[in-house]
């Protein structure tokens, strides 16, 4: 993660309430670049340059667009996207003034509402919003903030 620590603590641009549509725009532009795992973190510029990039990458991309444009309430999460899955996931939530959304740029066209994924997919385990790092125990305060 020291590759996109930048990104992670990069100040955000004047606060705004994003429109959905906007995001949606965002997460379709990055989820059209084809899926090709990589062991390293990629940063937003070689996600956005290259020619595949992975749930990691993907969501550090959709990431640092959302805070360069001033979005408040925006985690990067890492944890499972179904009870039964072998191997970790990354992808955002972000608490907006309309309701919480799941935003996954690997597989989703668009946002989700939290309510509407239920309790057996996009299971955290970590989240990172900024210099703050939380475990899923600390889920309830983690999204409060």
């Amino acid at each position: 993660m020291t590759r996109i620590r930048p990104v992670l603590f990069c100040k955000s641009g004047d606060k705004q309430n994003l429109p959905l549509a906007l995001v949606n725009h965002w997460i379709e532009d990055i989820r059209t670049i084809p899926y090709g795992f990589t062991p390293e973190w990629k940063t937003p510029a070689e996600v956005e340059s290259g020619v595949v990039a992975d749930c990691k990458g993907k969501a550090v991309a959709l990431y640092q667009r959302m805070q360069s444009h001033g979005a408040e309430h925006v985690r990067l999460v890492i944890g499972k996207r179904t009870f039964i899955s072998r191997k970790t996931h990354a992808w955002l939530e972000w608490n907006a003034d309309s309701g919480t959304y799941v935003l996954d740029p690997t597989f989703n066209w668009a946002a989700c509402r939290a309510e509407q994924v239920g309790n057996r997919a996009y299971i955290p385990f970590y989240a990172y919003a900024g210099n703050r790092k939380y475990r899923a125990a600390a889920a309830a305060l983690y999204a409060k903030n």
